[in-house]
């Protein structure tokens, strides 16, 4: 059986990525970081997730990061701004080089366990605001492996050029449990339903004509 791992937040696009790669007949290995994000509630998610599916977890520590990246998910001194994705406000939601560091641990751990492909959930609506979600990043990042390392590793992108309507209709054919994930910004106990992702979540869910458990 091939193996995999998957960059797993516990969030919609990357439990859909999740499925997605099971149902494809993939052994795969969820890795989780905690880079000190206020919504560190998607990690008990997609803790809660994996235990469902019998998946083994990996959770990677990195808060020590923290007090280096400026950002309105990482400090408490940046107010994280309600609104569309597509707003200038939503700039101070960009950890800086996030999936640049998330992707080179990834890579050595896969390496380390003799996997050779890594998946994440990166899509079409992340691409206006969040330079490390886009194709030139993702199609860098692999070069970059090629010469890195003895064993190559492949980053594999599939909802790269999806909307999150397209990846909710998707989690819903491989009927991913929605109500499991986590999509809010603020680190609160529930979706406020203001903040960028959780905006992009209530419209995908309109616009899929599928009810979405964890907005009320």
């Amino acid at each position: 059986m091939n193996k995999i791992i998957i960059v797993f937040s516990g969030g919609l696009d990357s439990t859909v990525l999740l499925y997605k790669y099971i149902n494809k007949g993939y052994d795969v290995k969820p890795i989780t970081f905690y880079y000190g994000q206020k919504h560190h509630k998607e990690i008990d998610c997609a803790s809660s997730i994996c235990l469902k599916l019998g998946l083994k977890h990996s959770i990677i520590n990195l808060q020590s990061l923290q007090r280096f990246l400026s950002s309105g998910l990482t400090s408490n001194d940046i107010t994280i701004p309600d609104g569309h994705y597509e707003d200038e406000t939503m700039k101070l939601t960009v950890v800086p080089n996030r999936n640049s560091i998330l992707l080179n641990i990834a890579a050595a751990y896969a390496e380390s366990n003799k996997i050779n492909k890594i998946a994440i959930g990166v899509h079409a609506g992340d691409h206006a605001i969040y330079p490390d979600c886009r194709k030139e990043f993702i199609d860098k990042i692999n070069e970059l492996f090629l010469t890195s390392m003895y064993n190559p590793v492949t980053v594999e992108a599939p909802f790269l050029n999806l909307t999150k309507t397209d990846i909710v209709k998707l989690g819903a054919s491989l009927k991913v449990p929605f109500e499991d994930t986590w999509s809010c910004y603020k680190g609160e106990i529930y979706h406020c339903g203001k903040c960028g992702t959780c905006t992009e979540r209530i419209e995908a869910f309109k616009m899929a004509n599928i009810k979405d458990k964890v907005m009320k």
